[in-house]
């Protein structure tokens, strides 16, 4: 273990649905006295699989079940997985906050944890007074914390509230001083979780760049979050876990990737998007109910695509201009094909009703993987009628004229340009 600083061998940790006593005194005494002995609970139950969309007919559930893995010093591991596979309760097992029920956990050096707002803080005390308690929780001495706190009040943005209690903090500024305490205070392991999708879009790159900075100085990193471009950028290494199990691990560019397409939706000609989720306005003055590929799905490389989007309009409509973006399953947008690109692509609604509007792309020109598509409509330059982000998915495959993949990692988007030579033959 010289380079491993966290090993995990078969960690398991079962919750109790519901009531926690086992109804009588006399079950519990004996449960006690089993504990005590370090033998298993006589009343457990083996849980089913950790499947939170199937009601299960045990009163326990395995949060994680023989879960192992290593970590070595100077890797930084994201560990991704969907709401539910276990990757919080993981996280505090190794930040001690909770026990596993079976397996054990070796690790070594000092940690810092970052799991939810708040964690390790006391609400009475002062942001200055808990900078010191933390420091303090993570062994650091008093000299050390003087050297640092200015760098930490910097870095978080709060030094005008920084004598007021933080029950008084917002949840951003609570992430900020916790986080700024977390990444400053030297400790060989950084754990931090979702915590970071409360503050503002600046200070998560701003996290994001400490992180890459805390990295490059040797030190280790656990990273969970759901943004697979974050996760894909810091980390080198990645675990994922579905249903409590340990599923796949390695480099983390393979793991995300057979992650993210495992959890695509699959390419459909026709989506209804009736009862999507409106990020823009309600759609009360007009509503895209619609998007069909015409010539079919999965979409290919190179070659003409024609796209279809239905519109609901309750009221004549003037200046109409309409968008379709692909983004990365990330969430990374590649190109937009806006119909106000050119002068013909300004429409006119003379009567309400559902209308019809056809894009033809002559060449796609993205790369084979998978797309999430948004789409919107607005009414001039600045009113907004209807926007729908990861309105559906669609699969691009290889085409006939599709280049070999020899750049490595492709980028999304390939296009045509004119290549010369002025180099002349000499025979």
């Amino acid at each position: 273990m010289s380079d491993t600083v966290i090993k995990v061998e078969n960690i398991s940790k079962l919750y109790r649905l519901g009531e926690v006593g086992t109804g009588t005194i006399s079950h519990d005494l004996n449960r006690w006295w089993h504990k005590v002995r370090g033998k298993e609970d006589p009343y457990l139950k083996i849980g089913q699989t950790n499947d939170r969309t199937q009601k299960g007919d045990s009163d326990y559930a395995w949060a994680l079940k023989d879960v192992s893995f290593e970590v070595k010093r100077g890797e930084v591991l994201g560990i991704i997985g969907r709401n539910g596979a276990g990757k919080s309760t993981l996280l505090k097992i190794l930040s001690r906050v909770t026990t596993p029920t079976s397996g054990e956990v070796k690790i070594k050096g000092r940690i810092a944890s970052l799991l939810e707002v708040g964690t390790g803080f006391n609400p009475e005390l002062t942001g200055r007074d808990n900078i010191y308690l933390n420091g303090a929780i993570l062994g650091m001495r008093k000299q050390e914390i003087n050297r640092k706190f200015d760098e930490i009040v910097d870095f978080s943005e709060v030094e005008r509230y920084i004598d007021t209690p933080v029950k008084r903090y917002s949840s951003g500024m609570y992430v900020r001083l916790a986080f700024a305490v977390a990444a400053h205070l030297e400790p060989e392991i950084l754990i931090v979780d979702e915590v970071l999708a409360v503050g503002d879009v600046q200070f998560q790159k701003k996290c994001m760049g400490k992180m890459s900075d805390v990295a490059r100085h040797g030190k280790t990193i656990l990273f969970v979050s759901h943004n697979m471009g974050a996760v894909l950028s810091l980390c080198n290494k990645a675990v994922w876990l579905a249903n409590g199990k340990y599923f796949m691990g390695g480099k983390a560019r393979e793991v995300g990737d057979a992650y993210l397409n495992a959890n695509t939706l699959q390419s459909q000609q026709r989506v209804s998007l009736n009862t999507v989720a409106r990020a823009g306005s309600d759609g009360s003055r007009a509503k895209i109910t619609a998007i069909e590929w015409l010539d079919g799905v999965p979409l290919r490389h190179g070659c003409s695509v024609r796209v279809r989007l239905e519109i609901a309009f309750q009221n004549l409509t003037e200046d109409l201009r309409l968008g379709i973006g692909f983004s990365t399953i990330e969430g990374i947008r590649v190109v937009t094909y806006d119909s106000d690109a050119n002068q013909s692509g300004i429409f006119s609604i003379d009567t309400p009703g559902t209308h019809s509007f056809e894009l033809v792309i002559d060449k796609l020109p993205l790369n084979p993987g998978f797309y999430s598509i948004d789409v919107g409509c607005k009414s001039g330059d600045d009113h907004g009628l209807d926007y729908l982000k990861g309105a559906a998915s669609v699969e691009v495959i290889s085409g006939p004229n599709t280049p070999a993949h020899y750049f490595g990692k492709e980028a999304a988007v390939r296009l045509d340009g004119l290549w010369k030579s002025n180099s002349t033959n000499k025979t």
